[in-house]
C-alpha cells in the first residue's frame, strides 16, 4: 500500500552557515560599525544581541535573507520581544521543528475533511498518510501545498 510521512524539519548545518554568514555581514557593515551586535545559537534557539531595537530589526532581515537563500523556510522561525538589558538589547528567535500535536491533528482534520480515500496518522512528530492509489497521496501533498499552515512541511519516505 503506498505512503508517505509529512514532517516539518529544517537542515541545522544549513542553519549555522546561514547564522556564519549573517555574523560576517553584519561585521563588516558599516551601520553595525563600533556596536556590540552579535548571534550566538544554540541548539533550538537564535539569541540576537545589538545596542538598538532597530539594528536587531536589521540583524533579522539579514539572517532571513541568508536562511532563504540556504533553503530554509522562514516559517520555522518564532520571533520573540526584545528585551533591554542594560547597555544591549536581547531578542530570542525560537527554531521550531517538528509537528507539534495540535499541528498534527490539524492536518489530520484537512486530510479528512477532503474526504479522499486515504488514511492519515500521527506518529510521534510526523503523520503518516496511506491509501490505495499514488494519485490519492499527490492530492493530498497537492491539498496540503495549498493551506498555507504555520509550519513548513516536506514530504518523505514516499512508497509504492
Amino acid at each position: 500500500m503506498p505512503s508517505f510521512d509529512i514532517i516539518s524539519e529544517f537542515d541545522k548545518h544549513e542553519v549555522k552557515n546561514a547564522i556564519d554568514q549573517a555574523s560576517k555581514e553584519v561585521d563588516t557593515r558599516f551601520d553595525f560599525k563600533g556596536t556590540e551586535s552579535s548571534f550566538e545559537l544554540t541548539d533550538e534557539k537564535l539569541i540576537m544581541l545589538s545596542e538598538s531595537t532597530f539594528q536587531l530589526q536589521q540583524m533579522f532581515s539579514i539572517v532571513c535573507t541568508k536562511l532563504s537563500r540556504r533553503g530554509v523556510d522562514i516559517a520555522c522561525l518564532e520571533v520573540g520581544v526584545a528585551k533591554g538589558s542594560g547597555k544591549l538589547m536581547r531578542q530570542e528567535i525560537t527554531l521550531k521543528q517538528g509537528l507539534d500535536s495540535v499541528m498534527a491533528k490539524k492536518i489530520v482534520k484537512l486530510i479528512k475533511d477532503k474526504k479522499l480515500k486515504v488514511q492519515a496518522a500521527i506518529q510521534g512528530d510526523q503523520v503518516r498518510v496511506t491509501g490505495k492509489k499514488r494519485d490519492d497521496l499527490q492530492d493530498v501533498i497537492k491539498m496540503l501545498r495549498e493551506e498555507k499552515l504555520a509550519v513548513p512541511l516536506q514530504f518523505e519516505n514516499f512508497r509504492d
